[in-house]
């Protein structure tokens, strides 16, 4: 899907045009990602949302050069007007964390937990910005203390396991920021987090993405969180964005019926409860890789399937306003 560029007087930062994911699988090679297009301007915000497996996080890792060996990656991804996919893994070690930075899923994998936090947190200003071991150290302080980490200096020296999960993904963030990156990727940062600390990981991202006129990505099955936190919206099932446009115009017209199953889904605080009442949910499962239809990829759970549906993947159709949806069967949706 194409997203329209920005506009005239900005120029992207990220420029993500027709990107395909094949994956090498024993079963021969999968088509994980399929024409993913997105501009992101400097400043902008981008939530990408979607069920597990629909292609999100495959996305970022190719922004960031950290697909499995053997992905066969296709398309455009240019970042500051330089094409990245042909780089090298030199290249891509000088980008990574440095003007680049991401937030993982999981502090607990993301972090060495036979190094001290101070070690890594200090460790990109060091590779990037070749500060000295003491300069480092002081701006690893800095960086903890700014985060939300209290007694920054005496808990420099502890290890990912003496701290809370919260506490964790505060010290991803500090790693992600160290060198002040341009674009600030975070995928589900708020994974496994009780309500209050994700509330203060998003209201964090938020104040330093405000604060250093970064990008970010935000990458979440949240849709409470993805409406809550950026601008624009693409919502992806079976590695394809079926929606995509401003974030109010996807969540308040919902043209695309799995963005509607999504938010259907939901529970609403308020809703009268009915005794042995359930949520409504999308039939059926999300199918493998190898087992998607030749078309839509959302044909067979979708309620309003027809045999065309199958036949071909629809194109995207532009609804007016920057928002556009895959379906062949739109004028029923609405």
């Amino acid at each position: 899907m194409t997203l329209p560029p920005c506009p005239a007087s900005t120029t992207p930062l990220l420029d993500v045009r027709q990107l395909a994911i094949t994956l090498r699988t024993p079963r021969g090679p999968l088509r994980a990602v399929h024409d993913v297009s997105f501009a992101l301007a400097p400043g902008g915000t981008l939530g990408l949302v979607g069920e597990s497996g629909c292609g999100k996080s495959l996305t970022a890792l190719a922004l960031m050069g950290l697909l499995p060996g053997g992905t066969q990656v296709a398309g455009s991804v240019r970042f500051d007007g330089q094409e990245l996919l042909p780089m090298s893994d030199a290249q891509w070690c000088r980008l990574r964390g440095n003007r680049i930075g991401m937030v993982f899923q999981e502090p607990m994998t993301a972090l060495n937990p036979v190094h001290t936090i101070g070690r890594q947190v200090a460790e990109p200003l060091r590779l990037h910005q070749r500060l000295s071991a003491r300069q480092a150290r002081a701006e690893a302080i800095a960086l903890l203390e700014r985060v939300g980490i209290a007694q920054a200096e005496q808990r420099l020296d502890a290890y990912p396991h003496q701290f809370s999960g919260g506490q964790r993904q505060r010290i991803t963030i500090a790693m992600a920021l160290a060198c002040g990156p341009q674009l600030l990727i975070a995928d589900e940062p708020t994974t496994a987090l009780d309500v209050t600390l994700q509330r203060q990981i998003l209201e964090l991202i938020q104040s330093l993405v405000a604060e250093r006129g970064m990008a970010l990505i935000l990458i979440s099955h949240d849709l409470g969180v993805i409406a809550q936190n950026v601008q624009r919206t693409l919502v992806m099932y079976g590695g394809t964005v079926v929606e995509a446009g401003p974030t109010h115009a996807v969540f308040g017209a919902q043209a695309h019926p799995y963005t509607r199953g999504l938010l259907a889904a939901r529970p609403q605080l308020g809703t009268p409860r009915v005794p042995g009442g359930r949520l409504p949910t999308i039939a059926g499962t999300v199918p493998r890789l190898a087992d998607l239809p030749p078309g839509c990829p959302f044909a067979g759970r979708c309620p309003l399937t027809i045999s065309a549906c199958d036949a071909a993947l629809p194109p995207a159709t532009a609804l007016g306003a920057g928002h556009m949806a895959r379906c062949t069967r739109l004028g029923e949706v609405a």
